[in-house]
């Protein structure tokens, strides 16, 4: 019997595909698999929350919602486990703490048992809410460390706030490596100061872009880490996680054996493996996604935020500028206070330092949700961000210092107005609040779907349909 066995989160539902192949894995091809990963004692199963709602509904014209209540219906045994981005929840914008409330409630009514919250910037104001809401529902809260590098980031830092979270109400702490930094030594004194911190579980969520992450999770483990994130192998590596098949092997017999069973593992390996081979066939599954990229200790770009940078360099035409770019993100992100590089944050400092090299001139063309990051609407900076730099950026309008949504009005009312001529459950009115533009046009399918009507021949303009 293990001492102390390590528990697994198995991510190939969601983060090891919203990695590799930018979330496009269906429904129909994840029911299949679905009972034989029901056998297997995972910790939790993460499918659910990041861009798996924007990916249904912009992409793959399914209803997120009714994913969720099939994943329960199929994954009876399974905690299942969403990511959260705190008062931004699945969108890109900060919400009112009556939206962040209601979505609360609604995931965890729709089968959600664990929520991931995390910020952007580490501002704990952003998380009161979601995490508050989280536990009046009953959930699980693990709040995340979005962890990063910087002259202000250290072992200390990420302590003093992770006891933070744990005296707001976390059930346990993630560390999430988005950009795969974590080196295996400092992992090791991280976990380690963090087990001397707080008394709750410690989750490893490590990418494995810079080919960092078996060494460091297993140093990891060594120091006291209780969860370990990991994805099925023929999903694993590259821009996703470390597979979950090597670890149980290298556990097994030790101190921290997994306790769960490889033959029943290859069941569900050999059916991922099958998808892989299809995801790369058609071009879905890039090679480059799937290599070791050490620049990432360098720049500490994750490969969503690489991807994004590069589209907008191929638009411009300017491609042969990204070593430029590259190196001007970093300078961006120390003008900004040093945020860590995660959605939206990344997004935000990759296409400010674009715009610095493509226009010729650092700031002479300034995004709106770069201004919005330095006025303080995402939150708190890790660093003070500098007088005069905000006086350049704002043009003179004074930054806030409060906590962003303490300045929005309760926003439910509106959003179910506006969502009212599309809404055929409570739940469409927040996939309406995440994606105004976008959920228009699925509701408009969805509905003359479930109608009969031909939706792909149907004249919007003209409210008419082929008889």
């Amino acid at each position: 019997m293990a001492k102390k066995p390590i528990k697994i989160t198995e991510v190939v539902l969601r983060d090891a595909h919203q990695s590799l192949l930018a979330t496009r894995m269906t429904m129909d091809e994840m029911r299949p698999i679905l009972p034989e990963m029901d056998k297997i004692p995972y910790f939790s199963v993460e499918c659910w929350g990041g861009a798996t709602f924007d990916s249904c509904i912009r992409f793959l014209d399914e209803d997120p919602w009714e994913r969720l209540r099939i994943l329960r219906k199929e994954l009876p045994h399974q905690k299942l486990q969403m990511l959260f981005r705190g008062q931004n929840m699945l969108g890109y914008r900060p919400y009112a703490d009556d939206a962040v409330e209601y979505f609360v409630q609604k995931s965890v009514a729709n089968g959600i048992d664990v929520i991931r919250i995390f910020d952007a910037l580490n501002d704990p104001r952003n998380l009161e809410t979601a995490i508050k809401a989280a536990n009046k529902e009953g959930a699980h809260v693990q709040a995340c460390i979005s962890y990063t590098l910087s002259p202000v980031h250290n072992n200390e830092y990420f302590a003093q706030y992770a006891k933070t979270l744990e005296e707001m109400g976390a059930n346990s702490i993630c560390i999430k490596d988005m950009a795969g930094l974590l080196k295996p030594y400092t992992c090791y004194d991280l976990v380690k100061k963090l087990k001397e911190t707080v008394s709750i579980p410690v989750d490893i969520h490590s990418h494995y872009t810079a080919g960092l992450a078996s060494m460091s999770i297993l140093k990891g483990i060594e120091a006291g880490a209780d969860i370990i994130d990991t994805a099925m192998s023929p999903l694993a590596l590259g821009t996703s996680h470390m597979p979950t098949e090597s670890l149980v092997a290298a556990l097994q017999d030790t101190d921290y054996d997994t306790g769960l069973d490889l033959n029943q593992l290859n069941v569900v390996r050999n059916y991922f493996n099958k998808l892989r081979e299809k995801y790369i066939a058609n071009g879905q599954i890039s090679p480059k996604s799937l290599g070791v990229d050490a620049n990432t200790l360098l720049y500490q770009v994750p490969g969503g935020m690489f991807s994004n940078m590069l589209k907008q360099l191929k638009d411009a035409g300017k491609e042969d500028k990204l070593d430029e770019v590259l190196k001007e993100i970093p300078r961006v992100r120390e003008d900004a206070g040093y945020p860590p590089l995660v959605t939206p944050t990344s997004q935000i400092v990759g296409t400010q330092a674009v715009f610095n090299v493509i226009m010729g001139e650092r700031y002479k063309m300034v995004t709106k949700e770069f201004r919005g990051l330095v006025h303080g609407d995402y939150g708190k900076t890790p660093a003070p961000i500098k007088p005069e730099f905000q006086a350049m950026i704002l043009k003179g309008e004074k930054p806030i210092t409060c906590r962003f949504a303490d300045t929005l009005e309760p926003e439910m009312d509106k959003l179910r107005a506006e969502a009212a001529k599309y809404a055929i459950q409570e739940e469409d009115v927040l996939t309406y609040a995440m994606f105004p533009q976008v959920a228009p046009k699925f509701f408009e399918k969805r509905n003359a779907r479930i109608q009969g009507v031909d939706a792909l021949h149907a004249d919007y303009e003209k409210k008419s349909h082929p008889v």
